[in-house]
């Protein structure tokens, strides 16, 4: 029997797996005040969803899981723009505002009677397995499943994602970001009775095994994108032909002395000619093309470049 997966995308799925007005409401709210928050839920969610599956969780907890990766952010909508959405490091006391958006969205969620279920969500995805990680400084025993996978999967958008306040950093190189945050933590935690500060000193912020997942998601997602983008370029080749076509009858329109040849040439020229295009801006889009067309070979080398890098990287 072929295992029954959560479709985080298909609507019907959407409707059934309780994303109600209310839901709807609160992350609008969100979309209002700060875009790159609102996409980095949804990126979240879709990959907490892909690692539930890859870690064949249940479809209950999938759904589960995923709605509160959809979620994890709505405390933000309380924090203030000019720290939210700063281009610049954040002073510490700004840091400590931020910080509070995994409570004040627990707290959204815990006054919503149909929010309520998916509060941990908002409360866990900051939580570290050895204590360093915030609001409450917990350790890998006390982080339900859920906060340790939405975690990750916040830790890897957040990073890989081109945001208002930092440059964008490679596929590869984010994943040996959280690779290095499964590593036991060299500076022990100042709280906590000695025989746990020992046992948590031995633990990295990540699960290594969600982590190890998150790779497989990350190279299935990569060999989509660069079958999508091969055929994107079959594409392009295609109507680089076109205008190669349309060249050439240019050429030997404006050659020629007969005006029955000029005819026939520029009527072959109209034949290759789609809409908006013309004679006058045709050269520019041809121009335009073999830049695409450029670009998107250099991105499936790039791509391939990538897998590669991450197949040698040890978790």
């Amino acid at each position: 029997m072929a295992k029954e997966l959560f479709d985080f995308y298909d609507k019907t799925n959407l409707k059934s797996y309780n994303l109600n007005e209310s839901m709807r409401y609160q992350l609008n709210m969100l979309d209002s005040l700060d875009v790159f928050t609102r996409k980095h839920s949804e990126n979240v969610a879709a990959l907490t969803c892909r690692i539930c599956e890859y870690l064949h969780c249940n479809k209950g907890f999938t759904e589960y899981c995923t709605i509160c990766a959809y979620l994890h952010d709505i405390g933000k909508q309380f924090i203030p723009p000019e720290i939210l959405q700063k281009p610049a490091k954040l002073t510490d006391e700004e840091y400590e505002i931020i910080k509070t958006h995994t409570t004040i969205g627990h707290q959204i969620c815990m006054k919503d009677e149909k929010l309520r279920p998916y509060a941990a969500g908002p409360l866990y995805h900051h939580e570290a397995l050895d204590g360093t990680g915030y609001p409450q400084g917990l350790t890998k025993k006390d982080i339900p499943y859920e906060g340790q996978i939405i975690r990750v999967a916040d830790e890897y958008d957040a990073i890989v994602s081109k945001r208002q306040y930092k440059s964008h950093i490679g596929i590869s190189d984010t994943l040996k970001i959280l690779v290095e945050n499964t590593k036991p933590n060299k500076e022990i935690p100042k709280s906590g009775a000695l025989n746990v500060v020992a046992e948590n000193a031995k633990l990295g912020k990540n699960n290594p095994i969600i982590v190890k997942t998150l790779f497989k998601v990350v190279i299935d997602d990569i060999g989509y994108e660069i079958t999508r983008t091969i055929d994107y370029v079959d594409e392009l080749k295609q109507e680089l032909k076109r205008f190669e076509e349309i060249t050439k009858y240019k050429e030997k329109m404006e050659k020629a002395k007969k005006e029955k040849d000029k005819n026939f040439y520029l009527e072959g020229i109209n034949i290759l000619l789609k809409e908006n295009e013309t004679l006058d801006n045709y050269y520019s889009l041809y121009e335009e093309y073999k830049k695409a067309y450029e670009t998107h070979k250099k991105n499936i080398d790039y791509l391939y470049n990538e897998i590669k890098k991450i197949k040698k990287i040890k978790v």
